[in-house]
């Protein structure tokens, strides 16, 4: 209690207040803490409020906030003294805290001055994760106060709030660290406050620690105090909500730079992997000099931080000033990263420094609006890294993100962008495929229909209107809907290509306020197309968007632009016409299907021609799909190249899950010769541009799997290579998984793969092995992976979930993989939470695999088991839709794929 009640002390002292006496005459001093003050009766009083969005009768203005975190105990203790505005009369203070043991509670007036010298009562919501301070004086409206409560907690075992991590050096010494994140919902988990994204506030922390380690938070640090222990007085917070909040304690080393306008940018890590920050470095001073300049606006901190968390659950986390990335997300070693390994980290810190303008500058009224942060991040990694590092041709992979979002978006279980999110569980799964891939898309085919410039000009007005504030989906489309301020000038010369009297609310809305992908069907008439649209969705419901077609035909290079914004239409393109290509470069997101022989004329163009035409998205039968890729034989773009590749690759899984022999060996049989001539141009190295790196990989990994001798002799040489030089040997990092998978085959180098993984210091490189390890035929073995992941020793707890995936995706283990979610499932949702992406990428991964009804049936029982969170999750049915999927697909396509297949082998 003693550290308690001097921490309060210190906080009091921080704000210019001392105890000048205990007398009772001296209204401003605080009463003497050794005296207990008679409580309040509160027998009367009951909860004041019922609903799970605070009151916004009290606004929070600053917090001042000093915490004492012993690594030791694995506990902390604080103070927390808010400054608050009062809107209405109350007598209660209403606000988060959630597992805290909050010991005292006191209001004071804003000359702080106590308003009783009586324990103030504290009631708990635990339910609503809520607390209720009663004040039996009147808070009176228009004034301000300040509550300044005591309290303490563990350090948690999970990956929310204020939690404790590990990690082991090269000597098996463990250290200990303290990390937090809190979004979404997890700040009230750290230190009571009003967790919700428009409470923004100022901010004022401190934090004591022992001189071995060092502390972090969102500020730099302005104080040192030193008795002993060490105390970092960080300088006051710009206006942020609580989610962004930060702190670290830990004995990380760093590399540190500065950009061009000033800010001092360093990256942390522990510290033998200091060598592997260095990429992250050069990256983040120069996206973030990128940013400075796209959105004209400077960013508004005098450091940036980015620290390697080695239990870390999510990909990285935005905290303003103070970024936390779990390793493989920030970490770059040259020796055993690959080209997509480098490529991913780029794209994180792309990400979340775009989140200090988007999120963190700018931050969404409600969570029902999370695709403001992370649809623009999301988006924003493809304009930043395309600009600053165009070598690593990130456009490429642009189509793969909406890809995804369609396959999501094609579901019954689908939902708008914009969505009712009350609870956490809810607000948690709202971070998914829609927020992130198709709000990107959708910003994407925004983008290229005003063009660049006035979409960029439209960002910035957003982002300069809204500093500092929150934002709803109607405040973008307003911003960005400035053209006709501008008559007479180029800019809006410039807007009438794409349509002055575009009414910009209307038509996002039909995007981000319904669900679903559209179709759109297009056939000949004469000189006209005629078009139609309807959801890529059998229902009975009509959808109507406003899409913004784009379309090429082979008497010009011009893009032509139409808005469709009735469920039928028609344009003319004249007689002379000979082939349209609907949707350029797939920036819109929608589907395309060509009534007539539209298909038959661009199958034989790529034949003839096949630059003629990028991608290709679209709805057509699975034969006419096949014969559409089997221009692919003579492309030389690796783009095109992957994509058909991965196709040809997921139907080849499909039916090896499924155990169908004869389909499983001529599809095989047809990729091997197919792809023929590609793989034997391949080298086992690092050697060329990104995308060509990517094919290698790719590709043999696929060739390897399918039983290439070739392929499985190279590999097995270079493993056995590898393991005689006792591991000091570095095989190509592109290759590396591919020759560990052929290696883990057998007992000895599957073995010896494991001993390596508990020794290396390289997340990526044991994230290979992993993968490895688990594509072993062995179900013994892959029964021991899952084991070592619940225990999390050899196995990470943070890398549980995507352990529980690799194996369900090996044909041998999907099964075993589902069989071990159904019997730990409590203990899963107990190191994860409820609605956390590692749930729904258990969830949705383990099913994801499932093709009959027996399945479908198994999984359905095994959810009515878990009523009560399944009800809470929507993952749930995207996890029944897709096994529907999955069967509806084998009902229609596996007698076509079959006789298709037969054709080609004859």
């Amino acid at each position: 209690m003693f550290w308690v009640r001097f921490l309060v002390l210190a906080l009091l002292s921080q704000a210019g207040v001392t105890q000048t006496s205990s007398s009772p005459t001296h209204a401003s001093a605080p009463p003497n803490p050794t005296e207990e003050q008679p409580p309040l009766n509160t027998g009367s009083l009951s909860f004041p409020w019922s609903h799970l969005r605070l009151p916004e009768n009290i606004v929070p203005l600053h917090y001042h906030l000093l915490l004492h975190p012993n690594l030791t105990i694995l506990s902390y203790i604080g103070t927390v003294r808010l400054e608050l505005q009062v809107q209405n009369n109350t007598n209660w203070v209403v606000l988060h805290s959630k597992g805290l043991r909050i010991t005292t509670a006191t209001v004071l007036d804003q000359n702080l001055a106590h308003l009783s010298d009586q324990v103030l009562p504290v009631l708990h919501n635990p339910t609503h994760e809520q607390v209720a301070i009663f004040s039996p004086r009147v808070l009176t409206g228009g004034q301000k106060y300040f509550l300044l409560l005591e309290f303490g907690a563990e350090l948690g075992e999970g990956f929310y709030g204020f939690y404790r991590s590990t990690y082991r050096t090269s000597t098996g010494e463990t250290r200990t660290l303290a990390s937090t994140h809190f979004e979404p919902t997890s700040a009230r988990m750290a230190f009571p406050c009003f967790d919700e994204p428009s409470f923004k506030a100022n901010y004022s922390i401190s934090i004591r620690r022992s001189p071995a380690h060092t502390a972090l938070s969102n500020m730099p640090v302005v104080m040192v105090l030193d008795d002993g222990l060490m105390e970092d007085r960080f300088a006051v917070s710009v206006r942020m909500s609580s989610y962004l909040v930060a702190f670290i304690v830990c004995d990380f080393r760093s590399v540190s730079a500065t950009t061009a306008s000033g800010v001092k940018v360093s990256v942390y890590a522990a510290p033998e992997k200091w060598e592997q920050t260095h990429y992250a470095l050069k990256a983040a001073v120069k996206l973030l000099e990128f940013y400075e300049k796209y959105f004209n606006i400077n960013y508004p901190l005098p450091k940036q931080d980015l620290v390697a968390i080695p239990g870390f659950q999510s990909g990285a986390m935005e905290n303003w000033g103070l970024i936390t990335f779990r390793e493989t997300s920030l970490l770059y070693d040259p020796t055993t990263s690959s080209a997509s390994d480098r490529l991913w980290v780029t794209k994180v810190i792309a990400h979340e420094l775009a989140h200090q303008w988007f999120g963190n500058l700018v931050t969404m009224k409600w969570w029902n609006d999370i695709w403001l942060n992370e649809g623009f991040a999301t988006y924003m990694e493809y304009i930043s890294v395309d600009t600053t590092y165009p070598k690593l041709r990130v456009e490429d992979y642009l189509l793969d993100t909406c890809f995804v979002a369609i396959g999501r978006d094609s579901l019954n279980s689908s939902r708008p962008i914009s969505s009712v999110a009350e609870s956490p569980t809810q607000i948690k799964e709202m971070f998914d495929t829609v927020s992130y891939n198709k709000g990107a898309c959708v910003l994407h085919m925004l983008r290229h229909y005003l063009t660049d410039q006035v979409f960029q000009i439209g960002i910035m007005r957003y982002l300069r209107r809204y500093s500092y504030s929150n934002a709803r989906n109607q405040d973008l489309w307003d911003r960005v809907h400035f053209w006709r301020t501008l008559k007479h000038t180029s800019l809006y010369i410039t807007y009438l290509y794409a349509g002055e009297h575009l009414d910009l609310t209307t038509m996002m809305n039909t995007w981000t306020l319904q669900t679903g992908v559209p179709l759109v069907t297009v056939a000949r008439q004469g000189s006209r197309l005629v078009l139609k649209q309807e959801r890529f969705l059998r229902t009975t419901h009509p959808y109507l968007w406003h899409i913004p077609l784009t379309y090429r035909t082979d008497t010009s290079t011009s893009i032509h632009r139409h808005l469709m914004t009735t469920l039928t239409d028609s344009v003319e393109v004249g007689e002379e016409v000979g082939w349209v290509k609907v949707n350029v470069d797939m920036a819109g997101y929608y589907l395309v299907h060509y009534d007539g022989p539209g298909w038959d004329d661009l199958i034989q163009l790529l034949k003839d021609n096949h630059t003629a035409l990028k991608t290709c998205v679209c709805r057509l039968s699975l034969d006419k799909a096949l014969d559409l890729i089997g221009y692919l034989r003579s492309e030389s773009h690796t783009v095109p190249l992957l994509q058909g590749l991965a196709y040809l690759e997921a139907f080849y899984r499909m039916v090896e899950r499924m155990d169908i022999p004869d389909v499983t060996q001529n599809l095989s049989t047809y990729i091997l010769w197919y792809f023929r001539g590609v793989i034997d141009r391949q080298t086992w190295s690092d050697k060329g541009s990104v995308s060509e790196r990517r094919l290698r990989s790719e590709l043999l990994s696929l060739a390897c799997h399918l039983g290439d001798l070739p392929c499985l002799e190279q590999a097995q040489r270079s493993f056995t290579h590898w393991l005689d030089s006792n591991s000091t040997l570095s095989l190509p990092a592109d290759v590396t998984e591919t020759v560990y998978s052929v290696g883990a085959q057998e007992d000895s180098g599957w073995a010896s793969l494991l001993h390596i993984y508990t020794l290396s210091l390289s997340e990526t490189h044991k994230h290979k092995i992993l993968s490895a390890l688990a594509s072993s035929r062995d179900t013994n073995k892959l029964h021991r992976l899952l084991e070592l992941g619940l225990e999390g020793e050899v196995i990470r707890t943070q890398d549980l979930d995507s352990l529980i995936v690799m194996v369900a995706r090996n044909p041998r283990g999907h099964h075993l993989a589902w069989s071990y979610v159904q019997k730990y499932w409590s203990t899963l949702v107990d190191k994860f939470q409820l609605g956390s992406f590692s749930i729904r990428n258990i969830i949705i991964g383990t099913t994801g695999q499932f093709f009959s009804t027996e399945e479908l049936t198994e999984v359905r029982v095994f959810f009515e088991s878990i009523h009560e969170q399944a009800s809470q999750l929507r993952v749930t049915q995207v996890a029944m839709d897709n096994i529907q999927k999955n069967i509806l697909w084998l009902q229609r396509n596996l007698g076509t794929l079959r006789s298709w297949l037969d054709q080609q082998i004859d």
